[in-house]
């Protein structure tokens, strides 16, 4: 295996691209040897600093809406489907998204994101043009990079989003297309694909990624990268879920952190180019955590999260320091 790992490493590195037979073997990788998976995410690593150098690029985000999304994706805890402790509000105003902004860019954060819940946005919403005056706002009083996140979009609005001064949008595929109905069904796979590719027409970056640990196989992760490879994004979140009380998955057991861990190394190799940036849930990796920054991650979102905890900016600095990132 390691040699294979290694041929593998050296046809990446000359602008190869992995096919899913190769992905596969790599799947092979038995979590229960340590060398071996040391060896992969220290190859991973390899092809990190290859293609993306030693930057570390550290993303945040407020959770601008909450709760009563109508859609009823499973391990949501602001879906109007499920019962949680989810806190409910409107849109905040454009002076407390300010403060937020303001305050993560004193501490250091490069990206700042608004989310909402919610199914989505089409041209001519009033929630739309409430956005956009925010992101305006923001554009004005700040240096950060604006990110946006709000579900499934027309052309129009992710348009309007971007003459707002939105430079990247935030839209996960949260799984494989086979696996995808499993978690939800008001909403389609193709929805999400297709608001990728209005993002990319209209010249925003895109940001997408999923969860690990819904109950989808390894094979599901690997079949989201190829997907993710497909449609050209520029930074993959990798979430780990946490399950909620009182959503379906609120039983779901932890996966093996090791085996994450060779995913996401995996990742690295299908997607050399990309930012993999650790997002939600990355505390279930527990001691883990700092290993897969040394597998192939570059990027993390850092701060709260939607509706959990995250790590503080300051403590992730002062980990990517450690590991010689630049930031």
């Amino acid at each position: 295996m390691r040699e294979f790992i290694h041929q593998l490493k050296e046809q990446v590195l000359n602008g190869y691209s992995i096919t899913r037979e190769n992905a596969t073997e790599l799947l092979s990788l038995s979590i229960e040897k340590e060398e071996d998976l040391e060896e992969l995410l220290k190859v991973a690593n390899e092809i990190r600093e290859k293609f993306c150098g030693n930057f570390f690029n550290l993303c945040t985000i407020l959770n601008a809406k909450s709760g009563k999304c109508s859609e009823n994706c499973k391990y949501c805890a602001q879906s109007a489907y499920f019962k949680t402790a989810a806190e409910i509000y409107p849109l905040v105003m454009k002076e407390k998204a300010l403060e937020a902004a303001k305050e993560v860019e004193a501490e250091g954060a490069h990206r700042f994101s608004l989310v909402t819940s919610g199914r989505g946005l089409n041209g001519g919403e009033k929630e739309l043009d409430q956005l956009a005056e925010i992101y305006q706002y923001l554009q004005k009083n700040t240096e950060l990079d604006l990110c946006a996140s709000h579900g499934i979009c027309s052309k129009e609005a992710l348009q309007k989003l971007k003459d707002a001064g939105v430079k990247t949008y935030h839209h996960n595929l949260e799984s494989s297309r086979r696996f995808y109905g499993t978690i939800c069904t008001s909403h389609t796979f193709d929805d999400r694909v297709n608001t990728i590719k209005y993002a990319h027409e209209v010249g925003l970056q895109v940001c997408s990624g999923g969860i690990f640990g819904l109950g989808e196989t390894e094979e599901d992760r690997i079949d989201m990268a190829f997907d993710l490879r497909e449609l050209g994004v520029h930074s993959i979140p990798i979430n780990i879920l946490t399950p909620i009380p009182g959503t379906p998955l609120e039983k779901n057991e932890a996966v093996d952190p090791r085996e994450l861990l060779k995913d996401i190394a995996i990742f690295r190799f299908i997607l050399p180019k990309v930012s993999i940036r650790y997002a939600g849930g990355r505390v279930k990796l527990g001691e883990y955590a700092k290993l897969g920054l040394e597998g192939g991650v570059n990027s993390a979102l850092t701060g709260n999260f939607l509706t959990t905890t995250g790590n503080t900016i300051e403590s992730d600095k002062q980990i990517i320091k450690e590991l010689g990132y630049e930031y």
